[in-house]
């Protein structure tokens, strides 16, 4: 058998930049992203970008400061960059590029033309690199700035072009990166073009909230800013009625780039918890700062991903931005809860309070009368479970409907002032025990139950441990735990509120979110789960009569907590019918 003895030798240069680009280039959206923040580095004010063939064709202009016609052909040479000149300029990074890869590595495996023109130059100056092969420099009309145009994208590596996504996937994640690029610079012009048409024009922008409306295309959205030490957050988000599929919709920007960052990501989830059911995700926009000392982009070719020298600080706020905005409601400002005329209770006679019992429905069980005491609360500030104290509604919204009635002994139903509302009985009171249960875990105040024996409950044993650790943080829930043997945990009270099937559960998940995510922080996650199923167990069920009392004293116990328009689990707890579209859906009118 021969024995083969490989040689070390030097690549061909036109085979590194086909490697580089692999990297710096995964994809045609990749490309495109390159380019723009090329142009962005070149101050930029208006661009333009024209896409087809599934990205394969892409042609970036734009009107900044333009490329020498002596630098022209060195543009496309591989580490040429005019963004940095030593090692420490990567720890204060001003530009989205600094490698001076892109436009090697592009040209190494398309036919890229480049055009550009400064102020001072009397003419544009024009390349060619047909896949590393280069043209002579020429002379030719054209206006300030930069065009690139690149053609056959990876024509000369059919292996690359074989894995290319369908056409429509390709052109959607072109179209994410373009969102991505605009909300990053709202005081830029976007002018996007697909298989020459146009697709999407955002004009300049004043505020980052404005280029918002415009890139995610909804009207009504709500802002708000928080600092946890050396990180300062700014968030834009739509209100818990308007959601997405996916976590697609969260766009995360730190230091002004586009990012996929898990904890940020969780940092809007926390925010609202308690506000989404299971399979919604928010659809937000949220800025990151830091000092750049204090964040590395440079651990990725594509740039894509960041790493924070303290997560938790980043996470908190995020979660902070968010939530502190949430926790006041403004959306429930927007809504016409309130009647045109204010109705006292004698002026509402119990011949309207309409009752549709159903015989499918109707349970003598849940016949019971409920004192209004269970709903009514004093008013004064409450202290949200969720970071910051929220501040009271400053004026009634609940309790200015008129009641109607009960439908199906299920739905509570109300006149706004624009139409007819109907509120999930079960959802409302369940809202409005979570967060008064919320409240006396506060405050230290649980009603607990003693077991006379104790509830024993098999874990891992390193869940046990876990679980001894945060034994204090479970007292102050009404939750007396101790160790029966290894892997067994013991449960001496609870909650007086909570099922005891319900426990075993809840430790479970609590053990993981420790271990997983350390003790303090976890162990909210699982009071807000806890509190959350006590109050569903304790709510008023679907089925169950209440008096005009009991439901005026449950929307007076609403008007307390600006979150009452969501159950705990992220139902919502109101549906309203519009008058135009009951006059309608009765031919009173056409629209």
């Amino acid at each position: 058998m021969e024995i083969f003895d490989p040689q070390i030798q030097i690549l061909d240069p036109r085979v590194v930049d086909q490697i580089a680009a692999g990297e710096v280039v995964e994809r045609p959206a990749q490309l495109v992203k390159e380019l723009v923040e090329n142009s962005l580095d070149a101050g930029a004010t208006q661009i333009s970008v024209e896409f087809g063939e599934a990205g394969r064709f892409v042609r970036v202009k734009d009107n900044g400061r333009g490329i020498q016609s002596q630098e022209l052909a060195q543009a496309l040479d591989r580490f040429a960059t005019s963004k940095i000149t030593q090692a420490e300029d990567l720890w204060k990074l001003q530009s989205f590029g600094f490698r001076g890869e892109a436009l090697a590595s592009i040209s190494a495996v398309s036919r890229l033309t480049l055009i550009s023109k400064t102020a001072r130059a009397p003419a544009a100056a024009k390349i060619i690199s047909d896949f590393g092969q280069r043209s002579e420099l020429e002379t030719i009309g054209g206006d300030l700035g930069t065009v690139v145009q690149v053609e056959r994208l990876f024509e000369n590596i059919p292996a690359r072009l074989k894995f290319l996504k369908s056409a429509s996937a390709e052109s959607t994640q072109i179209k994410m990166v373009l969102k991505a690029l605009a909300l990053s610079h709202p005081e830029v012009e976007f002018r996007v073009l697909m298989e020459s048409e146009l697709v999407y024009f955002w004009s300049a922008c004043l505020t980052k909230i404005e280029r918002a409306r415009q890139v995610l295309e909804i009207e009504k959205l709500y802002e708000g800013s928080a600092q946890r030490e050396s990180v300062r957050a700014y968030s834009v988000f739509a209100d818990p009625n308007t959601v997405a599929k996916t976590s697609k919709q969260m766009w995360f920007l730190a230091q002004n780039r586009w990012v996929q960052d898990r904890g940020l990501q969780a940092g809007v989830m926390e925010a609202y918890r308690h506000l989404l059911m299971h399979g919604e995700y928010p659809i937000s926009v949220t800025w990151v700062e830091t000092d750049p000392n204090e964040i590395d982009v440079n651990i990725h070719p594509t740039k894509a991903q960041v790493k924070f020298l303290d997560p938790s600080l980043a996470f908190r706020a995020v979660q902070a931005s968010v939530r502190d905005t949430l926790e006041k409601a403004p959306w429930l400002e927007n809504l016409p809860l309130q009647s045109q005329v204010q109705f006292k209770p004698q002026e509402s006679p119990e011949s309207i309070n309409l009752k549709f019992e159903s015989p499918v429905i109707e349970n003598t069980q849940y016949r019971q009368k409920l004192s209004v005491q269970e709903f009514a609360s004093p008013r004064k500030q409450y202290e949200s479970p969720m970071s910051a104290p929220s501040v009271a509604v400053p004026t009634s919204k609940w309790t200015h409907l008129q009641i109607l009635g009960q439908a199906h002994l299920t739905y509570l139903i109300a006149q706004s002032r624009t139409g007819l509302m109907l509120i999930d009985q079960h959802a409302a009171h369940e809202r409005v025990l979570f967060e008064k249960l919320q409240k006396n875990y506060r405050e230290g105040k649980m009603e607990t139950q003693n077991f006379l024996f104790p509830l024993a409950i098999d874990l891992t044993a390193e869940a046990v441990e876990a679980l001894l650790k945060e034994s204090l943080s479970f007292l102050s829930l009404g939750l007396v735990i101790e160790q029966l043997g290894p892997q067994t945990l013991g449960v001496l009270s609870a909650p007086a509120l909570i099922k005891e099937s319900v426990l075993a559960g809840l430790f479970e998940k609590a053990s993981q979110e420790i271990l997983q995510n350390g003790g303090s922080y976890s162990f909210e996650r699982s009071v807000g789960d806890l509190i959350a199923t006590m109050a569903c167990h304790s709510a008023v069920r679907a089925g169950q009569a209440l008096s005009t009392e009991e439901i005026r004293a449950l929307f007076e116990a609403m008007d307390e907590f600006p979150l009452s328009s969501f159950c705990p689990h992220g139902r919502p707890v109101y549906v309203e019918y519009s008058l135009n579209q009951l006059e309608k859906d009765f031919g009173r009118v056409t629209s």
